[in-house]
Formats: C-alpha cells, structure tokens, sequence
C-alpha cells in the first residue's frame, strides 16, 4: 500500500516534469524568435523561416491582443505574452 502511494507520486511527477519540459521548449521557440526579428535576421534562410513559422503558430492567440505603433514593441508583446503563459 506505501509502494503504490509513492509509484503513483512519480508518475505523477514525471507528468508534471514533462509539461514544465514542453513548456519551455515552447517559449524557447518564441524568444529565439523575438530575437531573430528583433535583430533583423534573413527570413529568406530556411531555419529563420522554420523559427518564424513555429512561433506565429504558437502565439497566434496572442498576437492581435494589442496594436502598438512600433514594430519591435508589436513583437515583444503579440509573442512576449504567449511566452510568458
């Protein structure tokens, strides 16, 4: 019976590890992003273009939440925010 209750913490764990894991990738993703287009990288390169792509999929929930004038403002927080969540 005490066997059971710690085998089911760690499955429960690792779960929870699994998330947090994905999570990170996921805004990792984002934040390369804001600054390959914060620092003007090439979008005809076919990784920037993959960068550019996975993250708009990403935060396109978010993106359209504000409309701020300046463009590096537009990108910190259309793709800031789904990052931070």
């Amino acid at each position: 019976m005490h066997g059971e209750s710690i085998a089911g913490r760690r499955a429960g764990w690792s779960a929870g590890r699994i998330v947090a894991l994905a999570a990170d990738a996921v805004a990792l993703i984002i934040i390369v992003w804001i600054a390959m287009d914060l620092l003007g990288a090439n979008r005809s390169n076919d990784v920037v273009q993959w960068f550019h792509d996975a993250a708009t999929w990403l935060a396109g929930w978010s993106l359209d939440i504000f409309h701020l004038s300046r463009h590096w403002a537009q990108v910190i927080v259309g793709y800031g925010i789904a990052a931070v969540v």
